[in-house]
């Protein structure tokens, strides 16, 4: 027999997000996660996916990774520091320091795991954490695992951030203090400002980490945020994920080899989860090759993203201030927006609603995801659904 305190727990407050328009639907996909995916038997243009440059399902990343199934096996066997190390990890993090520019690298098996790790293995309960209000929500969790103090500032507002990193280091209350940063903003797709964020740490003597899983792969030619402002030099950690324009799974963090050495003895995750699988590590070190010999999937993804947003723009919708192909259709109210996305669904365009807690209430978009890998006419069939529901609504 279960928990009735439990059992009351659930039903009360799963009713209270399905009543709320809150509770999020999970569609079980059938087959792989490209531009165009099948849920149900029905086929639909896919604009929900982070699979920036389409590498999740690209032929030449599958073969490497069948092969390393057959040299290395399915598993790594152990974690890092027993012997889960094999040499393609050694590989891995040659080739993703080369890719962010630093001295080394640290591999991850997620980037949630990433903030978790990196946070807490350099900030504790005498520091203090200056970070973005709208950072993510591993960076959050990876804070307050630190048990360091978190003023958070208000998005991108540069003279609160000055402003607090004076209060922070001059009260003399902390050993260190950090400034933390998304470097591309997943609900709204705009940019920080890394380099005031950099001069600001310069001034106050601050350290900076910014976490770029939806930079990297995408700006800076591939390399990222930080690449995209020519701050390599400057940032103490960069993170990011395999899992979005890598294409793959996992995550890193990137910077001086101390850092690294530091993050390999006293990051938790490192220590006690066992290793990335073989074929993930060999596919996205393929991948971080394919992104540096050639930019046409960043250029192919580019074009999409402009010829999605001047269409959705010219209709009429509100679609924010993104400087990436992160396109959010602003609806505001939680049910009207679950609405808009059902029927896109309907009409055969699969972009999922975002609602609250991801997003602050009444602020509910509908996030398109465009990538190299759509057609034209794959676009040109989800803008005409857009301007069907959009009219049918009354938001346009």
């Amino acid at each position: 027999m279960t928990s009735k305190t439990l059992d009351q727990f659930l039903h009360k407050n799963l009713e209270e997000l399905k009543s709320q328009g809150l509770y999020n639907e999970i569609d079980p996909l059938e087959g792989p996660n490209g531009p165009m995916i099948t849920i149900g038997g029905k086929e639909l243009v896919n604009l929900s996916s982070n699979n920036y440059l389409g590498l999740a399902t690209d032929e030449r990343l599958k073969e490497v990774a069948m092969e390393a199934i057959k040299e290395y096996g399915v598993g790594a066997g152990a974690v890092r520091t027993i012997n889960g190390t094999l040499d393609i990890h050694v590989k891995l993090e040659e080739k993703l320091a080369e890719f962010k520019g630093t001295e080394a690298a640290i591999a991850y098996q997620s980037g949630f795991n990433c903030n978790m790790a990196a946070i807490s293995a350099v900030m504790d309960k005498n520091d203090a954490i200056l970070s973005d209000e709208l950072n993510h929500a591993s960076i959050i969790d990876g804070c307050r695992l630190s048990k360091a103090k978190i003023i958070r500032f208000n998005h991108s507002d540069m003279d609160d951030l000055r402003a607090k990193a004076k209060e922070a280091t001059e009260s003399g209350q902390y050993n260190k203090v950090m400034v933390i940063t998304d470097g591309v903003f997943s609900m709204d797709g705009d940019v920080a400002k890394l380099p005031e964020i950099v001069e600001i740490a310069e001034e106050f003597d601050l350290m900076v980490y910014v976490d770029d899983a939806h930079g990297s792969g995408v700006l800076g030619k591939g390399a990222g945020t930080v690449k995209h402002f020519g701050l390599s030099d400057k940032v103490d950690f960069q993170m990011g994920t395999l899992s979005k324009a890598i294409g793959v799974v996992g995550g890193y963090v990137a910077g001086k080899r101390e850092l690294i050495d530091w993050l390999k003895v006293r990051s938790r995750p490192f220590l006690f989860s066992t290793a990335l699988t073989p074929a993930d590590v060999v596919a996205c070190t393929n991948a971080l090759d394919l992104i540096m010999d050639s930019t046409e999937l960043q250029d192919n993804m580019w074009e999409n993203s402009r010829y999605l947003k001047e269409k959705l723009k010219g209709l009429g919708f509100d679609i924010g201030e993104s400087e990436t192909p992160i396109t959010p259709v602003v609806i505001g109210d939680e049910k009207d927006t679950q609405n808009f996305s059902k029927r896109l669904y309907e009409e055969g365009v699969y972009a999922k609603s975002i609602v609250f807690p991801t997003v602050p209430k009444g602020t509910g978009r509908v996030r398109n995801m465009p990538s190299a890998a759509h057609t034209k006419e794959m676009l040109d069939k989800a803008i005409t659904a857009y301007e069907k529901i959009g009219k049918e609504l009354g938001i346009i």
